[in-house]
């Protein structure tokens, strides 16, 4: 057997560049880059590796940790979690960084290797630099705060250790029921250890990710459930855009005439102007999707985890003898709300069921009735966008009218926090696949700029749109650099409310009257003056590199998206908006969330909002 005489982080490095999947024949590249952030515990061992493998890996600088798991989850999002990017950060504080990030893509089940340094194996000192001492365990480190949020974990402890736990992370990341972050946490003595290697580690290996069709008894069943269903609605989740299923629904919706409601993941699975899309569906659903939840005898959900917010907390799905269909590739989640299972690829059983169906059709009043409801639908969206006087200031549904006049369907929307996904779940008109990127797992702030510069790396060329409130600014900026340092073009439009809207809005209905919300002066007795803070987040985006257009009005807005659009290079778009309630917005929410109220309380407003919060928990129910 011959062999290489390599330091761990060498091996490791070469092992990653000779990686790939497989699916429907197309074989690609798993891991195509990697991240870092250099410190004391990944300096000398995997940058050194890195820089001596530029070619075989090559290297992204990044500012924030966090930020570049979020940018690792963007481009394997964008790329059908078929390809991934790897992350690297030093011992400490750089590694705990990491923990926000993976729990995002573990969350939403997307692909991202993880490489924290970490003290020393073999303990020459103790305590080291950044060590966390535990006076009960001697082999804990900070790096076991990524365990419950990892999907693999593994410490390389010794050298020959990383070949089987390199394989492991591999399988995971490659898997689409396992997938998500995976740790291999280095300790910096044993990245710079030599082992002599077998020549086999660093063969091309193909990762092949299957399509497994459903069981035929399984198809059947669920076939014959949905002949003889009256009201049926079919639930489109993340998973029909990991499977790229997105033919297949549209040929099912073609021939059953079924509606196709979708999760915040699912957006996008047909394009808005398909006869049989009916929206967003839940809490920040349409009333169109809403309306046939709640009188719907069979639900079908494909790819779909069913989040509260999909189900109203469980509110949404009334009719007495509703009942579900579940087809997902992880039986965990087919399994869900008593559901009849089908478990396989969104795509194959999805073209299985068609085949199964071809003869069958819902009745035509049930689609003239959700044809009819869709049209009232997009008239309220027009409303929602429409702006009546260009030298005004918008509000933030007509900002999001403002884009839909510009993009094609080669742009990406990114988002992910604040008021933003609740209005781009009921009214923007996806166009394309995976025109839609909002992250609502985790619904984490400070995910959209990052994200935007991995969905940039994953397709050049399109157009990518990073859509920010004020507060998730503040809470994660710096990748602008990164973008600016790259070249990567994307449009940052930065919303500015002076504070948390969504967050506001939701302590208004709960009897929190707004408290800690607002971005304004306070007077001594803690009440808001109501005079906004003087802080110029467009300055400060200049500062780190963006080319901004500040747009005061509508039709100012209007020309520097124009503009936006156009670049070749990283742009700012600021626009403050209108807030007042005089200001046409978005249509309120469809349907519940189950957000729990104080049981007593001394002021008003909170005992008001317990009275309201008793009503809607009364809907609640199982269903089994």
């Amino acid at each position: 057997m011959t062999t290489r005489r390599l330091t761990v982080a060498q091996a490791l490095v070469q092992f990653l560049a000779h990686q790939y999947t497989e699916r429907d024949g197309r074989r690609q590249r798993l891991i195509n880059a990697c991240w870092g952030i250099f410190g004391h515990g990944n300096v000398a061992g995997i940058g050194q590796a890195l820089l001596e493998s530029r070619e075989d890996l090559p290297y992204l600088q990044g500012r924030n940790e966090q930020a570049m798991v979020h940018a690792a989850v963007g481009y394997a999002r964008q790329s059908d979690r078929l390809r991934a990017q790897a992350v690297t950060t030093s011992i400490g504080p750089g590694a705990t960084n990491l923990v926000t990030g993976a729990a995002l893509a573990t969350v939403n089940r997307i692909p991202v290797l993880l490489l924290p340094g970490d003290t020393f194996a073999t303990r020459p000192a103790e305590p080291v630099l950044q060590q966390l001492e535990v006076p009960y365990a001697g082999d804990l480190s900070v790096n076991d705060a990524l365990r419950p949020v990892s999907r693999y974990f593994d410490r390389v402890t010794r050298p020959e250790a990383l070949i089987p736990a390199a394989l492991q992370a591999m399988r995971v990341l490659a898997d689409p029921v396992e997938t998500g972050a995976v740790t291999l946490a280095l300790p910096q003595d044993v990245q710079t250890e030599a082992y002599d290697w077998p020549d086999e580690f660093f063969a091309d290996r193909v990762w092949r990710v299957a399509r497994p069709a459903p069981d035929a008894d399984a198809l059947a069943a669920a076939a014959d459930a949905i002949r003889a269903a009256r009201r049926p609605l079919l639930i489109a989740g993340g998973g029909v855009h990991h499977s790229e299923a997105e033919d297949a629904l549209r040929a099912f919706a073609d021939t059953t005439g079924i509606p196709v409601a979708a999760t915040q993941a699912g957006k996008g699975s047909l394009r808005h102007d398909h006869p049989a899309d009916v929206g967003g569906i839940g809490h920040t659903g349409t009333a169109t999707a809403d309306g046939l939840a709640r009188e719907a005898d069979l639900v079908i959900g494909v790819g779909t985890r069913y989040t509260d917010f999909t189900t109203a907390s469980t509110t949404l799905f009334a009719a007495p003898g509703v009942r579900f269909v579940n087809l997902n590739i992880a039986s965990f989640d087919a399994h869900k709300l008593g559901a009849a299972s089908l478990v396989a690829d969104a795509r194959a059983g999805l073209e299985a069921l068609t085949r199964e169906l071809k003869d069958h059709r819902v009745d035509p009043a049930y689609e003239a009735a959700y044809g009819a409801a869709k049209a009232d639908w997009e008239r309220r969206v027009d409303a929602a966008y429409a702006a009546g006087d260009e030298s005004a200031r918008p509000s933030q549904t007509q900002v999001l009218g403002a884009i839909d006049a510009v993009v094609d369907d080669t742009d990406v929307l990114i988002n992910a926090a604040g008021s933003l996904p609740g209005d781009l779940h009921k009214l923007w008109r996806a166009r394309s696949r995976r025109q839609y990127h909002v992250e609502y797992g985790y619904s984490c702030m400070g995910y959209e700029i990052p994200a935007a510069i991995g969905v940039g790396i994953a397709a050049p060329g399109r157009p990518v749109w990073a859509l920010v409130g004020d507060g998730t600014y503040l809470m994660n900026p710096t990748e602008i650099v990164t973008a600016v340092q790259e070249g990567i073009p994307f449009t940052l439009v930065l919303v500015q409310n002076h504070g948390y809207a969504s967050i506001g809005g939701l302590s208004q209905e709960t009897g929190g009257e707004r408290f800690g919300t607002d971005y304004r002066f306070r007077a001594g007795d803690g009440t808001y003056t109501g005079a906004p803070l003087p802080v110029d987040l467009a300055a400060n985006a200049a500062s780190l590199g963006l080319h901004v257009i500040r747009a005061g009005t509508v039709g100012e807005l209007r020309a520097a998206l124009a503009e936006a659009r156009g670049a070749n290079h990283p742009t700012c778009v600021y626009v403050e908006t209108e807030t007042a309630d005089t200001v046409p917005g978005a249509p309120e929410a469809q349907a519940w969330w189950d957000v729990p109220v104080a049981a007593t309380a001394t002021r008003p407003a909170a005992v008001a909002a317990r009275a309201a919060y008793e009503r809607h928990a009364a809907d609640r129910r199982r269903h089994l």
